[in-house]
């Protein structure tokens, strides 16, 4: 029973961020050099995120000096990796057990910091993250007169009635 939150936020995550990357990509050629940039900034800030605590998750070492890039990726790199690490992210939610959300993860943040969390903790962070960031790309987008991606959970639910 207590997947059930995780997967559904998960599930909203990966719709959310779908629906920012076609808004982007339908509207990048519309925005300036330096709105572009912004936004290839906020994108490869979520994606780095997302990789950097699906390694966490995972055990796994990342190659992140910062919750960026060293180098900004290209739209379809970004769009491409988003997708991969969503689609990771939906099944790895429903692979866990109910005990497997509260097991600490010890980790090191990209400051050097050394941090504890639990698996669902963990989970949650990332969508949250997600939700602010995609708010951010959305403004950009808003700034410039074009239309973001519907994002709340409340457009999620009405899109799979």
């Amino acid at each position: 029973m207590i997947r059930q939150p995780y997967s559904k936020l998960i599930a909203i995550k990966q719709w959310a961020d779908r629906g920012l990357y076609d808004a982007v990509s339908q509207n990048f050629d519309k925005l300036s050099t330096d709105e572009a940039s912004i936004m290839l900034r906020i994108l490869d800030h979520i994606n780095a995120v997302d990789t950097i605590f699906q390694h966490h998750l995972q055990g796994l070492p990342h190659t992140f000096k910062a919750p960026r890039s060293e180098k900004v990726p290209a739209l379809d790199v970004l769009a491409k990796s988003a997708k991969a690490v969503d689609d990771w992210y939906v099944s790895y939610v429903e692979s866990l057990t109910e005990n497997d959300f509260e097991q600490p993860l010890n980790f090191v943040y990209t400051s050097g910091k050394r941090a504890r969390m639990q698996r669902g903790e963990i989970i949650l962070h990332v969508c949250l993250h997600g939700t602010y960031h995609r708010g951010n790309a959305g403004a950009v987008l808003q700034l410039k007169g074009l239309t973001p991606s519907r994002d709340a959970i409340t457009d999620f639910l009405e899109s799979t009635m």
